[in-house]
């Protein structure tokens, strides 16, 4: 049998390390930026792709929420607290997470 919270949770991680290792791409090419060391314009292409790896993970959480929440409902018939939407917006910003 699938152990669904492993696979969420690893997931979850997943998403965290790929953001991280953009975030740290992203941070080394600004650099490269300001001291000149790369050309500006030819930069500018792979700052878009570091960007859109962002977004696709935001995408992914936002998925695996709505997922979840869906899920939480059909079994409970509940909707989401603030506070776990709360949660589930600082996930996607990257701040923290909940195990």
């Amino acid at each position: 049998m699938v152990d669904a919270k492993k696979i969420i949770k690893d997931s979850i991680q997943n998403i965290h390390d790929d953001r991280k290792l953009t975030l740290d791409l992203l941070d080394e090419l600004r650099k490269e930026i300001k001291t000149g060391a790369t050309n500006q314009s030819k930069s500018g292409v792979i700052a878009a792709k570091y960007v859109e790896t962002l977004q696709r993970s935001n995408e992914q959480l936002v998925k695996l929420a709505n997922m979840l929440a869906k899920q939480r409902s059909i079994e409970e018939d509940i909707t989401l607290s603030d506070a776990e939407t709360n949660n589930i917006f600082e996930v996607i910003q990257g701040n923290k997470v909940n195990e």
